[in-house]
């Protein structure tokens, strides 16, 4: 599988929904990520750190949803 297929939004709908869930998190961690701007000057642990409290995030939320919480 090719980067492009894998990173491919299977819901297109929820391109924007994942860009503000992106923009809140990387706020909430104090990581300076530009919505649709240039981010090369970001470290690998910056990008890292809000991928990777993404997926907590949605992890907790799946856990939730599936505890009838």
């Amino acid at each position: 599988m090719t980067n492009s297929q894998s990173s491919r939004m299977e819901v297109p709908q929820a391109k924007e929904a994942m860009d503000k869930f992106k923009m809140e998190v990387a706020s909430e961690l104090g990581v300076p990520l530009k919505n649709g701007g240039y981010n090369g000057d970001l470290t690998s642990a910056q990008n890292g750190s809000v991928g990777g409290e993404m997926v907590r995030q949605m992890i907790k939320r799946q856990e939730e949803s599936m505890a009838g919480k």
